[in-house]
């Protein structure tokens, strides 16, 4: 459950993370705020998930899925994919249903590594906990959570923290608190034993807190500034149990081609995307954009705006994915490619990389 700039440098995402950089701790790099894209496509598992569990109380299916253009047939195929607004009717309609915060912290704790497929695969395969902490952030965006992601730490604990400002209200408690009670379980299926220190929520507190203590492994504290779920962080650099290289390799880069598929830019977007990839080395402006569009300038940002981006997004996505595939291929250096993305300063490259990936791209390209 766990999409700012790792996962991608577009406004609007409906779930996204900070960075968790190389180094002795975890630094926040800082939230980055947009319209979550409620169209953007995710695995139905989740839908699923919470419409098995509205049947087993008593709600049918049928009524959970009402106008969402979804039925329990299609939710059972194999790869089916849904959009974050039709997963997010899903939940409305089951929070009407059974509004009692247990239900949603009963969601919470179904949400297994297996139930998100390869992006929990590739958090089970990590080497180390930090490990996870980057790869589950960089690809978020495979996950269902609703909420963005911050990781922040100090020598004492590692804080992930759930910002739920984009969510509706009418959902937010029901989202925070599945949520809380998903990374608890995440949390206990990558690093058993490892216990979640302590939690803290945004929401009032409840007349009986025993469901929130029995599905977070501690008693919350309420009415805080932030909802957090921390942890030691003396255990980030242990070795995970089902650690594999190979297999860690493997699923990283299998996340990387689902969300770069799931990524591919319709609308308005698309067609911009489509003028800035010709010439990355020397990306035309929104002016000349907006000319080969026969639009005016406010026109197209407004059309941006409306598909949950930006101009300046959308050029930031596509330099981030030239710079990933450029680098990948370890025959240029990296001056040579911030000279094939029209940077007139590598230093400005190496900034702009650091901030999508958490790590130089000299360290991306080690790796």
């Amino acid at each position: 459950m766990i999409a700012t700039r790792v996962t991608r440098p577009t406004v609007g995402t409906p779930g996204r993370a900070t960075h968790v950089p190389d180094g002795h701790g975890l630094d926040s790099s800082g939230h980055h705020g947009g319209v979550p894209d409620w169209d953007a496509p995710r695995s139905a598992a989740s839908a699923l998930l919470l419409t098995r569990l509205g049947e087993e109380r008593g709600v049918p299916a049928a009524e959970l899925l009402a106008g969402t253009g979804l039925d329990l047939d299609r939710l059972r195929v194999p790869g089916t994919e849904v959009s974050g607004r039709q997963e997010l009717a899903v939940l409305r309609a089951l929070q009407a249903r059974c509004p009692d915060p247990e239900v949603a912290l009963e969601a919470g704790t179904r949400y297994h590594l297996t139930t998100y497929g390869i992006w929990g695969f590739a958090l089970a395969s990590s080497p180390t906990l930090r490990d996870a902490l980057q790869i589950g952030s960089q690809f978020v965006d495979l996950s269902f959570t609703f909420c963005t992601l911050e990781v922040d730490s100090d020598d004492d604990e590692v804080r992930l923290c759930l910002d739920d400002d984009a969510v509706p209200d009418d959902v937010r408690p029901f989202v925070v608190a599945r949520d809380l009670a998903g990374l608890r379980t995440l949390a206990s299926e990558v690093a058993p034993g490892l216990p979640v220190r302590r939690v803290t929520v945004r929401l009032p507190e409840p007349a009986d807190v025993g469901p929130w203590t029995a599905a977070l492994g501690t008693r919350p504290q309420f009415d805080a500034e932030r909802n957090v779920a921390a942890l030691d962080a003396t255990a980030l650099d242990l070795p995970l149990p089902q650690a594999d290289e190979l297999t860690a390799a493997m699923t990283a880069r299998q996340c990387r081609e689902l969300v770069d598929r799931r990524r591919a830019r319709t609308g308005v977007a698309g067609l911009v995307r489509d003028q800035l990839v010709t010439a990355p080395g020397a990306m035309p402006d929104l002016a000349a954009v907006a000319g080969t569009l026969a639009v005016s300038e406010r026109t197209l940002r407004r059309r941006l705006a409306d598909e949950g981006t930006s101009f300046r997004a959308l050029v930031d996505e596509v330099r981030e994915a030239l710079a990933e595939e450029l680098l990948s291929t370890q025959s240029l250096s990296v001056e040579q490619v911030a000279r094939r993305l029209g940077y007139a300063e590598t230093a400005s490259f190496t900034h702009a990389f650091t901030r999508w990936k958490g790590v130089s791209p000299r360290a991306w390209a080690r790796r």
